[in-house]
C-alpha cells in the first residue's frame, strides 16, 4: 500500500492527467486500509468480506466515478490465501453491489503455484465458474440497455500470473499480472 500510494503522488506531482492512469490495488485487505484504497485506486481486485465491500463503499468519494471491484476467491482452499470460498462469492456481490460508489466488475483469483498446466486449468476454470454463477445470480447484468445499479458489466477475469499466465488466458482471464516477466523478481525486504 505505501509503495503504491507514493508512486500515485509521485505520478500526481510530475502532472499525470486525470484518467490518464488507471490504478489497480490487489492484496488483502485490512479493514484499517479500506480509506486509502477507495480514495486512490480506480480498481480493487481483492474484495473477500461484505464489510470491506461496506467500507470502501462508504469511503469512496462523491465526486469519483464509482470504485470498479473484483471478487477474491480462493479456488485453491489453501488457509494461507486470501479470498472467500467459491460458495460466499455471491454474499460479497451482493454487498458491493448495495453500495451506490462501488461497481461489481468480476472475480480475481491467484491459485497456489504449480507446474502442473491441468490443475493451473482446473483452478482456473473454478474462478470462471463463480463469474458465470454471478452473472447468473444478479438479474440484468449482460443484458444491453439495461443498467443494474452497483453492476458493471462483469466482464473480468483477472487471474494469471508469469508463470501460469498461459492456462489462466485459455479459461478466460482478461486481466493478467506479468510483473516478474517484464521486471524480474522483487526483492524481499528481511525481516527480523
Amino acid at each position: 500500500m505505501q509503495e503504491a500510494l507514493a508512486k500515485i503522488e509521485r505520478c500526481r506531482t510530475l502532472g499525470e492527467r486525470p484518467g490518464a492512469l488507471s490504478w489497480h490495488f490487489i492484496g488483502p485487505i485490512q479493514s484499517n486500509k479500506t480509506r486509502p484504497i477507495a480514495t486512490n485506486f480506480d480498481w480493487v481486485h481483492s474484495v473477500d468480506r461484505a464489510r470491506i465491500a461496506m467500507r470502501l463503499g462508504e469511503q469512496r468519494p462523491l465526486q469519483l466515478p464509482p470504485l470498479n471491484c473484483c471478487i477474491q476467491v480462493n479456488v485453491s482452499g489453501e488457509a494461507s490465501k486470501s479470498g472467500c470460498e467459491p460458495g460466499e462469492a455471491l454474499e460479497v456481490a451482493q454487498a458491493i453491489v448495495a453500495q451506490p460508489q462501488l461497481r461489481l466488475r468480476g472475480v480475481m483469483a491467484i491459485p497456489e503455484p504449480t507446474d502442473d498446466e491441468a490443475l493451473q486449468r482446473r483452478r482456473f476454470a473454478a474462478a470462471r465458474a463463480v463469474l458465470e454463477t454471478l452473472r447468473k445470480a444478479l438479474p440484468g447484468v449482460d443484458t444491453p440497455g439495461v443498467d443494474t445499479p452497483g453492476v458493471g458489466t462483469l466482464d473480468t477475469l483477472s487471474m494469471g500470473m508469469s508463470a501460469d499466465l498461459e492456462a489462466a488466458i485459455v479459461e478466460g482471464a482478461t486481466i493478467v499480472r506479468v510483473g516478474s516477466a517484464l521486471f524480474g523478481e522483487r526483492l524481499r525486504k528481511a525481516t527480523a
